[in-house]
């Protein structure tokens, strides 16, 4: 009993809720989130590495996200080819903030943004929309819109912003959805994974019910 219970990540029982700021003025993809921004450290409690800064703001025109990312020994890697295994940041977004379901709605998203491999030139950012595996629905804004993304690399890591527009998000309305479903990953072909609460050991890219609640405030 004890190897099983040794097995289950300790994140899995708790829904958490995070106070998400709302962000002054025009939203941009430029735009710099101070340390009120930062999001909680909550996989260290699994036991995860913790090695990027991640910040997340809103506004009714959408979620901006920045990672900084240091203490990297070994140079980025980052492929058009292969997105999901490239140095980078995942993010997943649901609009109605559902936590009973295993399977995705329409109203869920992956998005995915890479500080650098584009048009075969290192510091060229990418972004992306993916489809979630087994979604009963796909999102109708399916790769509709940019997804603005800005970065910088260095010998030591990256920081990188994302910006991802309401128009992007099917359903986003911050008048009467006030809080939704989100979850993040930094992936590091040197550090692993970081995640927002429980990590890749649960199927975190498809499953809504293991993502966590943004809340946001003024």
């Amino acid at each position: 009993m004890a190897s099983i219970a040794a097995q289950i990540p300790k994140n899995l029982p708790f829904r958490y809720r995070i106070a998400c700021k709302k962000i002054s003025g025009k939203l941009t993809v430029g735009k710099s989130l101070d340390e009120s921004y930062k999001i909680p450290d909550l996989g260290s409690l699994d036991g995860q590495s913790s090695f990027g800064d991640v910040r997340v703001g809103w506004s009714e025109s959408g979620l901006l996200i920045q990672v900084a990312v240091t203490g990297k020994k070994k140079s980025l890697w980052c492929r058009e080819t292969a997105i999901l295994e490239s140095d980078g940041l995942q993010v997943w977004v649901d609009t109605r903030d559902t936590h009973n379901i295993h399977r995705a709605s329409k109203f869920c998203h992956w998005f995915v943004a890479l500080p650098s491999g584009g048009d075969g030139k290192k510091n060229t950012p990418i972004s992306t929309m993916l489809k979630i595996n087994r979604s009963r629905e796909d999102s109708p804004t399916m790769n509709r819109q940019s997804i603005e993304v800005k970065s910088s690399t260095s010998k030591t890591g990256y920081k990188l912003s994302c910006l991802i527009p309401d128009k992007a998000m099917h359903g986003w309305n911050t008048e009467e959805n006030p809080n939704i479903g989100f979850n993040f990953a930094l992936v590091d072909s040197e550090f692993g994974w970081q995640t927002l609460a429980i990590g890749p050991e649960m199927p975190i890219s498809e499953d809504p019910s293991l993502w966590q609640t943004l809340s946001f405030q003024n």
